[in-house]
């Protein structure tokens, strides 16, 4: 019995497009995240690396899809092909099976290698942009998630009782932006 075909689709934002990732392909299952690379702690990457079994097959449309950094990249795909998971890269062209083939093992590591190469010179570029910014007083960084006024309401709201957690969803921002807000005083 052959195994099931599954989908694994990132991208970094919720506006970004999804459809022109695994366009045409026929699938069994698909896991789609709309979070950032730099780490493995997605839920719909976390979520896939459950769910596949041996013979099935991970289609992903580009290696920086499914890693931004070289040794995420090496752990994932070995610790699929691991299990008897085929992983197949569209842009790529290449296909993992867990053989040790050594062309393919060269291919994954220069080209994860120059995926991360690229985000850190992104990276780089952006400091030195906002650096830059900041010296011509065009930069002022990210507006601020809470009000003056709403943080003196979650100081006081903490004081009364209530929990960091709740005012978090209350307010609509993380639990660190309720922390950052008391310890302004």
């Amino acid at each position: 019995m052959a195994g099931q075909k599954v989908g694994y689709i990132r991208v970094s934002s919720s506006d970004q497009n999804i459809d022109r990732q695994l366009e045409g392909l026929i699938l069994d299952k698909t896991f789609t995240d709309r979070v950032s690379g730099k780490s493995q702690d997605r839920p719909a990457l976390q979520g896939m690396l459950q769910h596949v079994r041996e013979g099935d097959e991970v289609v992903v449309h580009s290696m920086d899809r499914l890693a931004r950094n070289l040794a995420d990249l090496l752990q994932l795909v070995t610790g699929l092909t691991g299990k008897g998971v085929k992983v197949t890269f569209q842009k790529e062209a290449l296909t993992f099976t867990g053989e040790d083939n050594p062309i393919a093992n060269l291919m994954l590591s220069i080209i994860g290698a120059v995926a991360a190469f690229e985000r850190s010179m992104i990276l780089e570029r952006q400091r030195e942009g906002i650096a830059l910014a900041k010296a011509r007083g065009a930069y002022k960084g990210r507006k601020p998630c809470l009000t003056p006024g709403q943080k003196a309401d979650v100081r006081h709201r903490a004081a009364g009782g209530e929990k960091k957690t709740a005012l978090a969803v209350i307010f609509g921002v993380s639990r660190e932006t309720i922390y950052q807000a008391l310890r302004e005083v």
